[in-house]
């Protein structure tokens, strides 16, 4: 058994600089986590402090029911792979693969099962006497892979192992990791800022922000389900459209208003909402989020989802061979005082929409474009959490955003309560003059 648990971690540097937030998480026995985010979330300094790289500022790490916080690197079982591969230039492939076992004084024979074991199951078995400058980047990356696979650790960590290698050989070796995880059994922890990576290796994703985990779940849900505006754009490609909409109607038949479009919200859809009185005929802002896999330009569709359909100009169209990207906007592109039209990246009504390949849709070609309105996701404008039941908003929250939150809603109730104190104080006013006017005409 290799579970492993982050209770509460956090890291903070000397400086200040707050690297991770209350990560809280449980990993299963040979699960597949892949740890997600843009530069400089804290998914490596994660994966630094369980291999005991980086000290824990607060909170407890355990594996194996083990509390790990104050044991060296060397004796918590686990091996590492690096984004650089870190092999010894002077060193043959099959002693780069035994360099670690015989600092453990290792028998020689049971070395040499081990490296040829390994060497067998990533397919160097013909590399072993050669050094790694004689090696192209994916089977250096094999060798990395092969010293950390003779260590038989516990846990494997992986951080960003493919990030140097061309697309073709990332595609190859995203099988091949993922091949050796189910061969070795294992309990598995990666560390990408690739989502294609996360969704096609991880049986579960951790998306991380700022240090702090947005949604723990299975690849698919992420993107059904995404918990908050984050989630739902950074999973995806291309990433979510977005668009501020208030909602409209009535309880049995609420409309989405936004871009001047009007769209009906199914009752499948619209009985998930949470606190639907909240939003309804409120003005209180919500944004609608839609994939672009969910427009249509087909005939068929469109004449099927009648209060479901968007009008919009094409600007760009990019033919990818098995589908096709519109790049569009809303209504006419502004002319700007100097005679410079808006462009799509200035513009905050430009939505993209990936149709059939087929599609006969051109640039600069006003369309009506059909939407997958079952699909949408609506959240929250000022929270940015969903607003609809699901799996996704019961990820786990932490609690600084929970204490965010919680403010939000402090903040929310002190503006009322001043608000109500000026209407009190308006309407007191109001009763003291006409008393007064009353008093003097008597």
């Amino acid at each position: 058994m290799s579970g492993l648990k982050l209770d509460h971690i956090y890291k903070i540097y000397p400086s200040g600089v707050q690297a991770v937030t209350d990560f809280t998480m449980e990993i299963e026995d040979k699960e597949f986590i892949v740890f997600v985010g843009p530069s400089g979330c804290g998914k490596s300094t994660t994966l630094r402090m369980i291999a005991g790289l980086e000290e824990i500022s607060d909170g407890d790490l355990y594996i194996d029911n083990i509390r790990m916080n104050d044991i060296q690197p060397k004796d918590r079982d686990i091996a590492m792979v690096f984004q650089n591969y870190a092999l010894y230039p002077h060193m043959t492939v099959y002693d780069n693969m035994a360099f670690g076992l015989k600092l453990r004084k290792m028998p020689r024979a049971e070395i040499d099962a081990r490296v040829k074991e390994a060497a067998r199951i990533l397919g160097l078995e013909t590399y072993l006497q050669r050094k790694p400058k004689a090696l192209s980047g994916g089977q250096r990356q094999r060798v990395a892979l092969g010293r950390a696979i003779v260590r038989e650790p516990k846990v494997f960590l992986l951080d960003e192992p493919l990030s140097n290698l061309d697309a073709k050989l990332r595609a190859q070796m995203r099988t091949e990791i993922t091949k050796l995880h189910h061969r070795l059994a294992t309990t598995f922890i990666y560390v990408t800022h690739d989502q294609i990576e996360a969704m096609t290796m991880g049986t579960r994703i951790c998306v991380l922000k700022d240090g702090i985990i947005q949604q723990v779940d299975a690849p698919q849900k992420l993107y059904d389900y995404p918990a908050n505006l984050f989630v739902a754009g950074f999973i995806g490609t291309p990433q979510m459209n977005f668009f501020d909409a208030v909602l409209t109607g009535t309880k049995d038949k609420v409309y989405v208003e936004f871009e001047n479009h009007k769209l009906l919200y199914p009752k499948a859809k619209s009985s998930k909402i949470i606190n639907l009185d909240d939003y309804l005929n409120t003005g209180k802002p919500v944004v609608i989020g839609i994939r672009p896999e969910d427009f249509h330009d087909d005939e068929m569709f469109i004449s099927n989802s009648k209060e479901t359909v968007v009008e919009v100009n094409v600007e760009v169209v990019e033919r990818l061979g098995a589908e096709t990207l519109l790049y569009c906007v809303f209504g006419e592109q502004e002319e700007l005082e100097e005679g410079v039209i808006k462009s799509l990246v200035e513009t905050n009504t430009q939505m993209i929409a990936k149709v059939d390949a087929r599609s006969n849709t051109q640039a600069h070609q006003k369309v009506t474009l059909g939407v997958d309105i079952l699909h949408s996701h609506l959240f929250d404008k000022e929270t940015e959490l969903s607003i609809l039941e699901g799996e996704g908003t019961k990820a786990y929250v932490p609690v600084v955003e929970l204490e965010r939150l919680q403010k939000l809603e402090e903040e929310k109730a002190e503006k009322e309560r001043i608000k109500a104190e000026k209407e009190a104080a308006k309407l007191a006013a109001k009763e003291a003059k006409a008393n007064k006017n009353k008093v003097d005409g008597e």
